[in-house]
């Protein structure tokens, strides 16, 4: 596998990703994931893009504007030669509907691979450590810690649900 020609790959998935939650494009977010891909957040798992693209339009339709700034993705290749493994930051800066702001972090745990030419999300599992206000004294999610990459969740692995105050 040519791992330069990959990670500049994924990173403009991670830039499409990113201008598709800016925008609120739930195609464009779904597009992101390959056709069989799984997006696993907040207890749910969403399986295939029609699922993936319903799920982003309910979560992000709470929002009147989203930002998100991704980290720089860690890379390496799959034992299988096809895809590729990773995990990455996140940053989410959100103002509601209602007026309300948040800020949240954690990171993505990500199976890449290329389809139609493109680099997708075969699985997203996100790993929530923090939401509440940019000064960094809101919910801190008691969340394993994985260790360092390529370490990570089990694929069978729930994600964390944030309680509700």
């Amino acid at each position: 596998m040519d791992m330069i020609a990959a990670d500049f790959g994924i990173r403009q998935l991670h830039a499409r990703f990113t201008d598709a939650v800016w925008r609120q494009d739930a195609e464009l977010f779904s597009g992101c994931f390959a056709s069989d891909g799984e997006w696993k957040i907040a207890g749910q798992v969403f399986a295939g893009r029609a699922a993936i693209a319903a799920a982003c339009g309910a979560m992000l339709g709470r929002c009147s504007h989203i930002h998100i700034m991704p980290g720089m993705p860690i890379l390496a290749a799959d034992g299988d030669g096809v895809g590729v493994r990773g995990r990455v930051n996140m940053t989410e800066f959100a103002r509601m509907q209602d007026g309300s702001t948040a800020m949240t972090i954690g990171w993505y745990h990500d199976h890449y691979v290329e389809e139609d030419g493109l680099w997708r999300f075969k699985l997203r599992h996100w790993s929530f450590k923090y939401r509440g206000a940019p000064d960094l004294t809101g919910f801190y999610a008691d969340t394993p810690n994985y260790g360092a990459f390529p370490d990570r969740p089990a694929v069978d692995e729930p994600t964390f649900v944030r309680p509700v105050a």
